[in-house]
């Protein structure tokens, strides 16, 4: 990926509430696995589940979708690109996997993405990385080794592993797709428009893929569990659609106008630390000693993978925690 930036990017206003915000993405975003998994257990479809989240996100950002309407005309490409990949393939394979394996090891996994970017920028399109970024893949894959304990023959569901995969590479050709249009600097489209669309095009898309007309909607009128506890199935989903996107998606876009694209990445790797203590509190889940080990690993490489400097005379390749930041940077990019 390429993000351009300049001095102006160090030392922002308000960077003290930018990593505030940039907070409040990473617990919204990392909460979104602990609502959803009641409601698979309860009876949803995960593909329900996603289609559900994603559409009702789509109406709450509709006003901004009429607003910014000229993208449909200037951005058709990038438009469906974030649809199609970093709205509704990253979400519903994500939440599939959340059927078959912990909340904390299907974003472990999500959270390859980064090194994949690095990945496809060093092999693919032949442009040199830092020996430091390099260091962070080899920590990533080494920390995902332990978390899905490959010395016991993958304990872990393989489908599910697959699929948790399958939303890493969606966020991969995400990236791929935009570093093709969204190098405009002062034209490049406004990122809550983008997300606005992208949410449209993704209900769309999983409309016809999950076809909700044949989803339970009475699961939606009782409770579920949440490790013991009845919770009404309603508020899980108010949370998933209100807090867990609307609110992650605006409140990441805003954290990176006043922080550099970097910093704002960083802290959203958080995003998998919060999601993993949600499970362990809400849902019961424990991960073992090795698999908490992993999990620090992959963290820790992701942290080097993105904030490496590149390497001499390459474009800097970014790999943030989620699509939707890099859209963000591509906003406020200088």
């Amino acid at each position: 990926m390429r993000v351009h930036t300049s001095e102006s990017s160090q030392g922002r206003p308000g960077e003290g509430a930018g990593l505030g915000l940039a907070l409040v993405s990473a617990v919204a975003f990392g909460g979104s696995g602990v609502a959803a998994k009641p409601l698979i257990e309860a009876g949803l479809d995960p593909l329900h589940v996603v289609w559900l989240r994603v559409t009702g996100a789509a109406l709450v950002m509709l006003p901004l979708a009429v607003r910014h309407r000229a993208l449909l005309r200037r951005r058709p490409v990038l438009l469906a690109g974030f649809g199609l990949l970093a709205v509704a393939g990253v979400q519903a394979c994500y939440f599939a996997a959340l059927s078959r394996i912990p909340v904390g090891v299907a974003l472990l996994i999500e959270y390859l993405a980064p090194a994949l970017v690095l990945g496809w920028v060093r092999f693919v399109q032949r442009r040199p990385v830092t020996r430091a970024a390099a260091l962070g893949v080899v920590l990533a894959v080494g920390g995902l080794a332990c978390v899905v304990e490959v010395w016991s023959g993958l304990s872990f569901d393989a489908l599910g592993l697959l699929l948790a995969l399958g939303a890493a590479c969606c966020q991969v050709g995400y990236f791929i797709l935009s570093d093709h249009g969204g190098d405009a600097r002062d034209a490049a489209p406004d990122p809550l428009g983008v997300i606005a669309y992208g949410l449209l095009v993704g209900a769309a898309v999983l409309t016809l893929v999950a076809r909700p007309w044949s989803m339970d909607w009475m699961v939606l009128a009782h409770t579920a569990h949440m490790n013991g506890t009845l919770v009404p199935a309603a508020a899980l989903l108010a949370w998933i659609v209100l807090v867990a996107t609307v609110l992650a998606y605006v409140t990441g876009v805003l954290s990176v106008r006043r922080l550099s694209p970097q910093v704002a990445g960083v802290v959203a790797c958080l995003e998998v630390v919060i999601a993993t203590v949600l499970a362990w509190v809400l849902l019961g889940e424990h991960l073992s000693a090795p698999q908490v080990v992993g999990g620090v690993v992959v963290l820790v490489g992701a942290f080097i993978a993105q904030s490496s400097a590149p390497a001499k005379g390459s474009a800097e390749p970014v790999a943030s925690g989620g699509a939707e930041r890099e859209l963000s940077a591509r906003g406020t990019a200088a």
